[in-house]
């Protein structure tokens, strides 16, 4: 079989079954496990699969910046964004996470919601200025301009001195083996320390990110309590997960 023949029969099978087994690959195709590892390799390389030790996942399309993230999937963005603004509470304190789908979230915050919000991104603070009873409280540190949110020593010390009653976080990536993952090294150590001063930690996942891992772990699955997702999300894809109990709440 060439080459490129059996890079695409990786790829169906990965679609197929959600995960490849490099040793299992070799017994199909009948070649060594290095060159599946090359395969593997070369297909990571261009963005279609994401590594991990002893085979591949799917890669989480979601890694693109800012500007371009807008563009993927706005209607199910939209729609989780909305059932999520539905759990903060009169009087709590949320953290809002960077990116487009927390954005969506504080658009849908009622005018009439008293609150606290404390945030990293700079896009959401702007959101939220013209709500006159939520009180925005804006995380600096270095910009980090591809999801235009702080990182950095500044923000993880700012973010040590704050007690939550619930995160929303972004990812890039949801699996139940794998875990919370996001496409940046830093934003991936801003996250977790963002979870570990909430009580509660809420994940906003559209189906393309299920099932799917990036390269830096923010957490296992289970550090989520609640995954929000769009209403026509597979079973499939959600089972694995409220296996692990966490709460899966469809929008």
């Amino acid at each position: 079989m060439l080459t490129t023949h059996r890079k695409q029969a990786i790829l169906a099978t990965l679609k197929q079954e959600g995960q490849v087994i490099a040793k299992a690959l070799s017994e199909t195709f009948g070649v060594s496990e290095d060159t599946i590892r090359r395969d593997l390799r070369e297909l990571a390389a261009d963005g279609l699969l994401q590594r991990v030790h002893g085979g591949a996942l799917p890669s989480s399309p979601a890694v693109a910046d800012f500007s371009q993230r807008k563009h993927i999937s706005t209607t199910a963005k939209s729609a989780i964004a909305r059932k999520a603004a539905e759990l903060i509470l009169p009087g709590q304190v949320a953290i809002l996470d960077g990116g487009t789908t927390c954005v969506e979230l504080a658009r849908h915050l009622p005018m009439t919601l008293q609150a606290t919000v404390v945030t990293h991104s700079p896009s959401i603070a702007i959101e939220l200025l013209d709500h006159p009873d939520i009180e925005v409280v804006l995380i600096g540190g270095r910009l980090f301009k591809h999801s235009i949110v702080a990182v950095g020593a500044a923000a993880i010390e700012a973010i040590g001195h704050i007690r939550a009653d619930v995160y929303f976080m972004g990812v890039t990536g949801v699996h139940p083996v794998a875990g919370l993952s996001t496409g940046d090294f830093e934003e991936a150590y801003i996250k977790r320390a963002l979870a570990a001063r909430a009580a509660e930690v809420v994940v906003l996942a559209s189906s393309e990110k299920l099932n799917a891992a990036s390269a830096y772990v923010i957490a296992e699955a289970k550090a989520a309590n609640t995954i929000v997702v769009e209403r026509e999300t597979p079973e499939a894809l959600t089972k694995p997960l409220t296996t692990l109990g966490i709460d899966i709440l469809r929008a």
